[in-house]
């Protein structure tokens, strides 16, 4: 037999069994939740702090989350949030925007995804490694009931 059919024939079975397991055994808190709300932030990082502001964010799952990001130093940042498969560059003195929708509960870092130094801030000494916030994504459902 043609080496291609068989993977052609194995690629289909692989993709079939996903859909199959998508359409009917995923549990129902695992599926894809969209709630069609739409929630906007501003995330800075600011000059010279080696910070993001804010460094926490609360959103429910299933909300189209859009991220403004303001760097107001003179070298590049980055932001990096691996769950939402996210790693965008922040170009010096610019503002980009993100999008993306919060599918899964939890809660989960962003960081800089760029190295861009270390120095004497205000508060001490903080680094690039000091660049970290946290996405809290609740739960859609009440936690009361």
């Amino acid at each position: 037999m043609n080496k291609y059919i068989v993977i052609i024939i194995v690629a289909a079975v692989v993709m079939g069994g996903g859909v199959f397991y998508r359409q009917f055994l995923l549990p129902e808190e695992s599926k894809p939740v969209i709630t069609g709300k739409v929630r906007e932030f501003t995330i800075v990082a600011k000059k010279d702090d080696w910070r993001f502001i804010p460094e926490d964010i609360e959103v429910e799952r299933g909300d189209k989350i859009i991220l403004t990001a303001v760097n107001e130093d003179d070298y590049d940042h980055g932001i990096g949030i691996d769950a939402f498969g996210i790693s965008v560059r922040m170009p010096a003195k610019e503002t980009i925007t993100i999008e993306f929708t919060a599918t899964q509960e939890g809660d989960f870092p962003f960081y800089c995804s760029v190295p861009c130094g270390e120095g004497d801030t205000p508060t001490g000494h903080r680094t690039h490694f000091d660049m970290v916030g946290k996405i809290h994504v609740k739960s859609i459902i009440s936690e009361t009931k």
